[in-house]
């Protein structure tokens, strides 16, 4: 059996020489290595501004939407949104695991979550048997590979597992703002009525706490509803996050002047860098977990605008970020109840 490079490199076709991320292809066969790990995929959690520009794309029929992601696939041995470069991640059952990783934590027949993106992940689909539009969610018969780099959680016993999926697929999100949000402080959040916005407003209040104030700024009138009947905000603004003047005039009442020490864009959407930008206090911090966010919008415009703030590019992996993100289900019972009437 022959042994690949730690973070998969071995299985990039082209372009030589890049990692699998960024590769255009790689090898999807699912000959196991010594060093990875053959996964019985069960569920794919697509990231939701990939899903989003899919749906659009598809106009909603599923069919089209399927065909989609099995020939995004079938071209890149992986799925990763060719518009968004973004990806998702998986649930499914350890079929087999390479003798170079028999010391993990870890055996045959373990459901498990990948928490590495499938932007990078070996996949293979044979059928796809369910497309869920409200929930990014999609149903398979297929395998997967795992590398020896990557990141994995064993499922709960505690949390179906529909439901432990979708909160690990943006578990990076809360863990940076438990991170980055300090007692006292004002945080702004854009979007905030989707899973990650609503995970991120429980952590943010609970960091800032009494004496920090928490504005969500919502797109949806629904959402926002939904973030004032859990408590989850000091304040919600309904504006569009693509019109930031808008957005700017309404946090710099609400604040008095004083803007905010930390935002949090979870957008699904293109378009909203500059309302995170605006809203943000000179030297506060804007974190970018939105997949649909632009390098180029967000550095040029905080420059045209004389912003000088700290800018974070969403890292989906943060030490510990599995068990934080479940552990915001166990502590908050209305938050669980939500998602398990969305993702069951």
């Amino acid at each position: 059996m022959k042994k690949g490079c730690p973070f998969g490199s071995h299985r990039v076709v082209e372009p030589q020489g890049f990692l699998p991320q960024a590769a255009k292809k790689i090898d999807n066969t699912m000959e196991l290595y010594s060093n990875e790990i053959l996964i019985n995929v069960q569920t794919l959690n697509v990231d939701s501004a990939s899903f989003t520009q899919i749906k659009n794309a598809c106009g909603n029929d599923k069919d089209k939407i399927s065909e989609m992601i099995k020939k995004i696939v079938e071209e890149r041995g992986k799925l990763q949104n060719p518009v968004t470069g973004s990806g998702g991640m998986l649930i499914g059952t350890v079929e087999a695991i390479g003798p170079d990783l028999a010391h993990l934590d870890l055996k045959i027949g373990d459901r498990i979550a990948t928490l590495v993106s499938l932007s990078l992940t070996p996949l293979r689909i044979d059928r796809v048997k369910k497309i869920n539009i409200n929930t990014d969610q999609v149903d398979i018969e297929g395998k997967a590979i795992l590398f020896e780099s990557g990141v994995y959680a064993v499922l709960p016993k505690d949390i179906p597992d529909r439901l432990a999926l979708a909160v690990l697929d943006v578990a990076g999100a809360p863990a940076q703002v438990e991170r980055l949000v300090k007692k006292g402080m004002t945080v702004g959040i854009i979007g905030g009525g989707g899973k990650s916005g609503v995970l991120c407003s429980y952590q943010a209040k609970k960091n800032a706490g009494e004496t920090g104030k928490v504005i969500v700024v919502e797109y949806s009138k629904e959402n926002a509803n939904r973030i004032e009947k859990l408590e989850l905000a000091d304040e919600v603004i309904i504006a569009d996050a693509t019109k930031p003047v808008e957005v700017y005039e309404q946090v710099l009442t609400s604040t008095n002047g004083e803007l905010c020490d930390v935002v949090i864009n979870n957008v699904n959407v293109e378009g909203t860098e500059m309302s995170s930008i605006l809203i943000a206090k000179d030297l506060g911090t804007v974190y970018f977990f939105s997949m649909a966010t632009s390098f180029t919008r967000a550095a040029l415009g905080a420059e045209g605008v004389g912003k000088d703030i700290t800018m974070i590019i969403g890292n989906g992996y943060a030490r510990g970020h599995a068990e934080l993100s479940l552990n915001i289900l166990r502590e908050a019972p209305e938050i669980r109840e939500l998602f398990e009437k969305l993702y069951q």
